[in-house]
């Protein structure tokens, strides 16, 4: 049996058969003459390629729309109609009939001359179906050239899926019923496909190098998430013992939902709330049975990165309409769009940066494209009416930037008002605490603010200089850093000196093992993946304000991340001696 370790995302136990998912290549098209004798053959090859095409498109359409919802299903539609124009098919056919080259060629070098007309397009929306016919010709190809690779999306039997990367829409689009497990090459705790895997409770270790050239289709796994470990091909005595292993766990697991109900007090009366990160619409109907108190942040740019879908404001409208009714009189703050850096628009085109973390991203896009972002924000206002909306902004760096997106909601506003579109007149705006500027100027932000939401992600990332995607370094991204605990400490004093609420959204909320250390330091809302809220509830029952506050204390004279660790290490096993 053999083992990997790597950096662990998602917790839990998964068992199951590896399924190699690696970048589908269509290998250079051979151009060649045929015979006139030949191109009644080549139609036909054609034509059953796209019946095939078609077939399969139909059967993703179906299951998306059963899984996902029609919303997200659209794409496959998108497919579908391309697929059955006749235009589209006369095209290709004439061609084949016009200049007696092979098929594959005139499908490929035809879709590549519509893919360029379309990208040279000035209508943003319109050069997004670039990546429909980049889509579907590389289905019909796919077909022609006898090359078979199973979508995640897909998907029919239980699966362990080994991969190089993951694109944020191939996670979302995955079907998640049958995904048991996810284990990558890249990526590190804070990555999207990180993220997205503990929205979805599947269990995922990530940065592990060579698990793609070394892991078989076929192969049983075991991943031990909570310890970053992956084993290939187990023997029955192993296999016996982590499926003993798998069943305690979901007992474990069991116990804590049971407390669901239960506030997140401590044994003194000290009260927080403990709220749910989502990313898609779906996720809020599930959030009640791990006792989510609200949604602290709703990643509303994954709204954005499937392919060929354009969030519309109509689109975006019913997104948040849909989970505000979910969430009935339960606070939702939605960030608005946060792409850029690692997460790019499909077929948006956005100009390579030398620095993409450092470049043009999250409320900079925003600014930069002001139609664009007052439609996401006429599209919060009109859902407003339908639940308890917030609205956050996301890398704000200083004042400037909260003014003039600020400005830009008062337009939204006048614009809803002309429109007769009705919105709540009284919906909290707030800023995320990402980047070291923001941080130490939180007491000028929180003059025009009316909360924080401190982003531990980024604000790690860009504290300690540090690719929150890079694996070789992912060592350095400590959140135990005494600049980073420092930062904290401020964005918390400066809001409850000016009177509202900090709360956390990065991943570091989600830790149970650094819950106590933030309660001390003074956080009131703690937002994480909800399948975290029962362990860290767990944690905030079991300890008392004043002695959390002690803790903090010591830990922010702590001179190194090392020294912190030590620390936590032992005043946790001090007040919890079971572990």
């Amino acid at each position: 049996m053999k083992k990997f370790s790597g950096i662990s995302a998602s917790s839990g136990i998964a068992i199951g058969m590896a399924v190699l998912h690696l970048e589908m290549d269509i290998p250079e098209i051979y151009r060649g003459k045929i015979r006139k004798t030949e191109i009644e053959g080549e139609l036909e090859r054609f034509k059953t390629a796209v019946e095939e095409a078609i077939g399969e498109t139909k059967a993703l359409y179906e299951r998306a729309s059963r899984e996902l919802g029609k919303e997200n299903a659209d794409i496959f539609a998108a497919h579908l109609m391309m697929l059955e124009d006749e235009d589209f098919q006369e095209q290709i056919t004439g061609r084949l009939k016009d200049t007696q080259e092979n098929i594959e060629w005139v499908v490929y070098d035809t879709a590549q001359v519509l893919i360029q007309t379309i990208q040279s397009s000035p209508d943003p929306s319109f050069r997004e179906r670039a990546t429909d016919i980049r889509d579907v010709s590389r289905r019909v190809l796919s077909r022609l050239l006898s090359i078979e690779r199973i979508a995640l999306s897909e998907l029919d039997y239980d699966a362990i899926v080994v991969a190089h990367d993951l694109l944020p829409s191939e996670t979302l689009t995955m079907n998640r019923k049958h995904v048991k497990g996810i284990v990558m090459d890249l990526g590190g705790p804070t990555s999207h496909v990180a993220i997205l895997a503990r929205s979805f409770n599947i269990p995922t270790v990530l940065g592990l190098s060579s698990a793609t050239t070394e892991i078989k289709s076929g192969q049983t796994l075991i991943i031990n998430a909570e310890a970053g470990e992956v084993y290939v091909n187990p023997d029955e005595k192993d296999l016996a013992k982590w499926r003993q292993a798998e069943a305690n766990y979901s007992k474990l697991l069991d116990g804590f939902l049971r407390d669901s109900d239960l506030p997140a007090e401590t044994k003194d009366g000290y009260r927080v709330l403990l709220k749910a990160n989502i990313g898609i619409p779906e996720e809020a109907e599930t959030l009640a049975r791990f006792g989510a108190e609200g949604i602290g942040l709703f990643r509303s740019e994954f709204l954005f990165l499937n392919p060929g879908e354009v969030a519309s404001e109509e689109f975006q409208f019913n997104a948040y309409s849909r989970v505000l009714r979910a969430m009935g009189k339960l606070p939702v703050t939605i960030r608005t769009v946060d792409i850029g850096g690692d997460k790019i628009l499909p077929d948006f085109h956005q100009a390579a940066e030398k620095n993409p973390l450092l470049g043009w991203r999250a409320i900079r896009f925003a600014l930069s494209m002001p139609e664009f972002f007052k439609a996401q924000l006429r599209a919060i206002l009109r859902a407003s009416v339908d639940g308890n909306v917030k609205i956050m902004f996301p890398l704000v760096s200083g004042i400037e930037e909260l003014d003039e997106a600020l400005g830009l909601l008062e337009e939204a506003k006048s614009e809803c008002k002309k429109k007769k579109q009705p919105f709540a007149d009284d919906i909290e705006v707030g800023v995320m605490i990402e980047v070291p500027s923001a941080a130490i100027t939180a007491d000028i932000l929180a003059k025009k603010s009316n909360f924080f939401s401190i982003g531990t992600n980024d604000l790690v990332q860009y504290t300690l200089a540090v690719d929150r995607g890079n694996e070789k370094v992912s060592y350095l991204a400590q959140t135990l850093h005494p600049a980073v605990l420092r930062f904290i400490k401020t964005t918390i004093d400066a809001a409850h000196e000016r009177g509202i609420k900090a709360a956390m959204c990065g991943e570091m909320a989600g830790n149970p093992g650094v819950a106590a250390l933030l309660l001390g330091l003074g956080l009131d809302e703690f937002s994480m993946a909800a399948s975290s809220i029962p362990q860290v509830k767990r944690v905030i029952r079991e300890v008392n304000i004043s002695t959390c506050r002690e803790f903090s204390a010591e830990m922010l004279k702590g001179v190194s991340f090392v020294a912190n660790d030590a620390i936590m290490k032992a005043w946790m096993a001090e007040v919890f001696p079971k572990g």
